[in-house]
């Protein structure tokens, strides 16, 4: 009898976190799987653009300075317009907000072959707008497929979201690679056109998209001042904790390629190997994440996050070898995804329905605003002072996300 009940036991348990994603699939089998799409093109039109970016700039800028610019862009016009879309997505709807920023970019991916094709660098540097404007809205998925479900399965529908940056890591350099020469207007014009097609598709699957609450909001329910809202706690650690981890991230996953390939003679190949690796270990996580936030809280998650992210910054100490570089950016990926998710879940619990797109613009705007100031501060700092110093410049910012996270789990624990 005994033997029975523990087997019953273990079989349960064993079929947890499958349940788990079935249950979010077959519960919220409209929204979340067309999100989950969407982030997939999302992802890998960003990695394939970044990438054909490089190439781009390298052949067409009329200086090496300026090389880098078209990457630059990208995530620059992404933080900028992280307000005007949530503001946006307010007044028309989240479904008008995500299927018409689609379109932009497959205006925009266009635009970029044809800037290739022409050899055009500034016409190739305007392309990254609309890329970056599609962007914002493709980070509104997360806050997305947390309204299409019930509070405490947030975390859940944020890592089934999350799970197509697995798929896009390997799709997007895939659809470069086998493209480029489909056109005979140049190399790679057609791994732009093959990207701009996704996202034509991305805009059809939006058509079926079901706004999950009401967009327009009673005057005398516009909710609490922001000011007010930003002086919880909890909204300090989950802002601190999102724009952290993207701020080590981000300066850290720039670096890497010319640390490796220019300063340390590894060849291209590795190189890329060592940012693939990163790219699927950023939301490979995303497989457990949500199940784990479940089980035992998005403090904790978040809190596991940070100190993953302070081991990969303190292992930067160890650069003997080239698997060095690799397990620590496959540490990165990891940790960005614990605090990231972890942070989202728990800025869901910190706003109203009437409050959240105010709430969210501002999330985002910071979040990227400082991925942007990283990204671009990247090449810099390295070349100014090394790997090593670089490295360690990033631990002081986790700081608040520890202070914060262990308070938040006192006073929940306290209650």
């Amino acid at each position: 009898m005994r033997f029975g009940i523990c087997h019953s036991r273990s079989v349960a348990h064993g079929g947890t976190l499958l349940h788990f994603f079935a249950r979010g699939l077959l519960l919220y089998r409209r929204n979340i799987p067309i999100l989950t799409l969407a982030q997939v093109v999302a992802l890998s039109g960003s990695a394939g653009f970044l990438l054909l970016a490089g190439i781009a700039g390298a052949e067409l800028a009329p200086s090496r300075a300026l090389a880098t610019l078209p990457i630059s862009v990208m995530p620059v016009s992404l933080a900028l317009f992280t307000i005007p879309a949530a503001l946006l997505m307010q007044r028309f709807g989240r479904r008008a907000g995500f299927l018409t920023a689609s379109l932009f970019a497959f205006g925009g991916f266009l635009l970029a072959a044809y800037a290739l094709a022409t050899r055009n660098f500034v016409l190739f540097c305007a392309a990254a707008v609309p890329a970056g404007f599609q962007g914002a809205f493709a980070q509104q998925y997360r806050f997305a497929a947390t309204e299409s479900v019930a509070p405490a399965h947030a975390g859940r529908a944020v890592s089934l979201v999350l799970i197509g940056g697995i798929v896009a890591g390997f799709l997007g350099p895939a659809v470069v690679t086998h493209a480029a020469g489909w056109l005979a207007a140049g190399a790679y014009t057609g791994s732009l056109v093959a990207l701009a097609a996704m996202y034509l598709v991305s805009a059809v699957f939006f058509l079926g998209y079901r706004n999950a609450a009401p967009v327009t909001v009673d005057l005398a329910a516009r909710g609490r001042p922001l000011r007010e809202i930003a002086r919880s706690p909890v909204f300090l650690t989950a802002v601190a904790g999102a724009a952290t981890s993207y701020a080590v991230m981000s300066l850290i996953m720039t670096a890497t390629p010319l640390e490796l390939h220019t300063l340390r003679g590894y060849d291209i190949a590795d190189t890329a190997f060592v940012i693939q690796s990163h790219v699927i270990a950023m939301f490979v996580p995303s497989l457990f994440s949500g199940f784990l936030i479940e089980r035992f809280g998005a403090p904790r998650v978040l809190l596991a996050g940070a100190a993953l992210l302070a081991l990969t910054i303190l292992g930067s100490l160890i650069t003997e070898h080239f698997v060095h570089y690799w397990g620590a950016l496959v540490l990165l990926g990891v940790g960005w995804n614990l605090q990231f998710v972890g942070s989202t879940v728990l800025l869901t619990g910190v706003y109203r329905a009437e409050e959240r797109f105010k709430v969210q613009a501002v999330n985002d705007f910071t979040v990227f605003g400082t991925q942007a100031a990283a990204s671009l501060s990247a090449g810099a700092l390295l070349f100014a002072v090394g790997w090593v110093p670089m490295n360690l410049l990033a631990l002081p910012l986790l700081a608040p996300v520890f202070y914060g996270a262990i308070r938040t789990l006192r006073a929940s624990t306290a209650r």
